[in-house]
């Protein structure tokens, strides 16, 4: 298995959804990166400048996540890991998002139907490079 670096449940704020209404304000969001760096962690020398900056890498996602507005999870996620294989040493990212919900209702009889509310929504995604030019 290679090596990876995982960032856990980092905290976001975007401007994200279908309706208007949705993306006027930003929204409370979490994703967690998987990242694969191209040196393994043996020939890392136990110096900075040869591995993955997480702190780096955290700071430069929460502001992406907020540079624009967008209508979908799965945009914002392609854009993060698009950006972070062009900019950092690394060979692959995964991406979980998860938008944070309220709780809307609340069950007050046995009778009533429960609605289904989701308390987050996750999307994965997975990206490699592209392949070097022959």
């Amino acid at each position: 298995m290679p090596d990876r670096i995982r960032i856990e449940s980092l905290e976001l704020s975007a401007h994200i959804g279908v309706p208007d209404a949705e993306r006027a304000t930003a929204q409370r969001l979490t994703a967690s990166l998987v990242l694969e760096p191209i040196r393994d962690f043996r020939a890392l020398d136990d110096r900075l400048e040869n591995t993955v900056d997480y702190f780096a890498v955290s700071e430069f996602v929460k502001a992406l996540s907020l540079a624009r507005p967008r209508h979908l999870l799965e945009t914002l996620a392609g854009e993060i890991a698009g950006e972070l294989l062009a900019r950092f040493a690394l060979r692959s990212v995964e991406i979980e998002t998860a938008q944070i919900h309220p709780a809307r209702y609340r069950l007050r009889r046995r009778r009533t139907p429960a609605r289904a509310v989701a308390g987050f929504i996750e999307p994965g995604y997975s990206r490699l490079p592209p392949p070097p030019p022959s």
